[in-house]
């Protein structure tokens, strides 16, 4: 694992804790609720703590917040450079606009289809794996606080009968996709039919981030790269793209129903 000096600060802080506390790992393990084999790789930097992690540490050691702070630089520091920017946009945004004809947007993603979807080709070792699926399911924590964003998401149904990782993972992965659809009522989830032919969606995906501030943003992903851009005349542009998109969606009823239909028949 690449060295990280956020990491180290983290392990040496939950040894600090711990024996102050006078706990062993197995009793830390327990009051965390976590295995004592999770507690001693995070010691030992071979496990990166998840935002939960950090969250159970400050109630269990009265901290205040401090485990969570470092487990957000680690998140800075694993992030891909190119990455760290729209992060940032994305956890403060007031609402987000997402296209996606390819494969589930990550804020939407189960544990078992970002991993699948990260294995694939074999480009990154399993550490590396490990640390970007944890920043994803981490990155999803904004749709649950207590002010979460307005996101609305558009996909196109090939996604949805795309096989990502084998059936059992498709049919989980589409099962969330209704949960979530159904029950967080900023999230609103809509599906392009196959029967819309070509449509402007087809040039590929994008998100508007609408920033605090009011001002929208669009950010544009790439194989290894991506792009903020704030030019009015783009971000007007992308928008009416957005509008075009959507006007060839199913409804969000119809779009939930056919994500369950879809759902059943990854046996």
């Amino acid at each position: 694992m690449e060295r990280s000096p956020m990491l180290d600060h983290f392990a040496e802080e939950l040894r600090l804790a711990r024996f102050t506390s006078e706990m062993s790992q197995s009793a830390l393990a327990e009051a965390l609720s976590y295995s004592a084999a999770l507690v001693a790789k995070v010691e030992t930097r071979e496990r990166r703590p998840s935002q939960d992690f950090a969250r159970r540490c400050d109630a269990v050691f009265g901290t205040d917040g401090r485990f969570e702070r470092i487990q957000k630089r680690i998140n800075e520091e694993t992030v891909v450079p190119w990455f760290r920017d729209w992060v940032g946009i994305e956890q403060e945004a007031t609402a987000l606009r997402t296209f996606e004809p390819l494969c589930v947007p990550g804020l939407l993603q189960t544990e078992g289809y970002a991993r699948a979807l990260l294995s694939g080709g074999g480009l990154f070792a399993p550490d590396e794996i490990d640390q970007q699926v944890t920043a994803r399911i981490d990155r999803q924590g904004v749709l649950t606080r207590d002010r979460p964003p307005l996101l609305s998401v558009v996909v196109d149904e090939h996604l949805l009968r795309r096989r990502i990782g084998g059936p059992e993972v498709m049919r989980d992965q589409l099962r969330h996709l209704v949960k979530v659809g159904s029950t967080l009522p900023r999230v609103r989830i809509q599906v392009v039919p196959t029967s819309a032919g070509a449509y402007v969606g087809l040039g590929g995906p994008f998100v508007i981030a609408t920033a605090p501030q009011g001002e929208d943003l669009v950010y544009l992903a790439g194989q290894r790269h991506g792009q903020v851009i704030d030019r009015a005349d783009y971000v007007r542009q992308m928008v009416e793209v957005w509008e075009s998109i959507r006007g060839e969606a199913l409804s969000q009823q119809q779009s939930l129903d056919l994500m369950a239909e879809v759902a059943e028949t990854w046996t």
